[in-house]
């Protein structure tokens, strides 16, 4: 079967799940795709772009797949006479309705940023099939949905939102784990705590270096690495983290190749997440393959990612139980790396979750 895959914001997580997905799929796969920048002018203008390029190419696929950053109706409406009779699904890896916007954001200041949630809504409605990467997301997007509908002032058209409910299912992202196993590096020095997440608010960053002050006060010995991309306007806490952390940081900062990435994960011991928006949770599963323990929020979609037999141990309720559970795992280190851990995250590896996407998608 032919497939045509659409990201117009290749990078990143994005780009790594779409090229992964055609590396393992047995069906044909050709990615449609645009420079990942920009995303609300990829959200507004990318349609018209790869609609253009699509009827350049001269390739019928036998279906669409496209992503929560295209304005599918537009798409379909400009390829129409190609596209008419093609079934079409979206993949929601994020949405503009429960994603919490930066207070910091133009639009939010100038009170126009629902059209974004409306682009999500309109391709939703669509599509033929709308898939989730988490049952949270599935959730809280159709919650969202009714709130957002009822601001409207008539003809809020409530009912559409059963019609994308009816048509929508849980379909996880499937991880490219496997590039993993080659850089496995054991750690038998101190505890090294990990932050691998961006450098931004929605990722709590002040709870989580507040807990790590509170076990350096207590007198844990203990080493620290921060990963993952930070920019311009990311939050000040980093800068003051840098300075009082200077004599347990052994990494700070983003790292280009992902071998180095993928040393650093295995070499890390502990990982605890203080997120307040989290749709899946790859770098997460990312850690957890490399074996590192997962201290969790019992919010969002952390719970349903952890078996719930091992939610007394991953997972926690409040900070003081955050504290806790970090605590002991630097004072019981040697029991936690001899852990295996890493068969939670081992069933998100493509070579397992390919064959459900096609199994779907041929179903369809």
């Amino acid at each position: 079967m032919k497939l045509l895959l659409i990201e117009p914001y290749f990078t990143g997580s994005h780009k790594q799940w779409a090229e992964g997905y055609q590396r393992h799929s047995a069906h044909e796969i050709k990615i449609l795709s645009m420079k990942g920048q920009f995303w609300k002018w990829r959200m507004h203008g990318g349609a018209v772009t790869l609609a253009n390029q699509f009827l350049k190419s001269n390739w019928k696929p036998d279906y669409i797949l496209a992503t929560d950053m295209l304005d599918l109706t537009t798409f379909l409406s400009l390829t129409r006479k190609i596209s008419f009779n093609i079934p079409s699904s979206i993949y929601f890896h994020e949405n503009q309705l429960s994603y919490p916007w930066s207070p910091r954001d133009r639009d939010i200041k100038k009170n126009r940023d629902s059209h974004y949630g409306f682009i999500n809504y309109a391709s939703a409605l669509c599509a033929d099939k709308v898939f989730f990467n988490s049952k949270f997301h599935l959730t809280s997007y159709l919650n969202a949905l009714e709130k957002f509908l009822n601001t409207f002032p008539d003809q809020r058209e409530i009912s559409t939102v059963a019609t994308i409910k009816n048509k929508s299912e849980v379909l996880q992202l499937g991880l490219d784990l496997s590039f993993f196993d080659k850089y496995h590096i054991k750690n038998n020095e101190q505890p090294i705590i990990l932050w691998n997440h961006r450098w931004e608010y929605d990722k709590n960053p002040e709870t989580f270096f507040k807990i790590i002050k509170k076990i350096k006060n207590t007198g844990c010995d203990f080493k620290l690495v921060v990963l993952g991309e930070n920019f311009s306007q990311s939050p000040d806490i980093f800068n003051k983290a840098k300075k009082l952390f200077k004599e347990n940081i052994i990494h700070w900062g983003y790292v280009k190749n992902l071998n180095d990435y993928a040393m650093w994960l295995w070499k890390s011991d502990i990982i605890p997440v203080t997120s307040n928006q989290e749709f899946f949770g790859a770098s997460v599963m990312e850690a957890i393959y490399c074996n590192t323990w997962p201290i969790l929020p019992n919010r969002l979609t952390y719970p349903e990612l952890i078996p719930i037999s091992l939610h007394q141990k991953h997972i926690y309720q409040d900070d003081d139980d955050l504290f806790n559970k970090v605590k002991w795992s630097i004072h019981n280190i040697d029991i936690i790396r001899k852990s295996k851990i890493k068969k939670i995250a081992a069933k998100y590896n493509w070579d397992k979750m390919a064959k459900i996407y096609d199994s779907k998608i041929k179903g369809l």
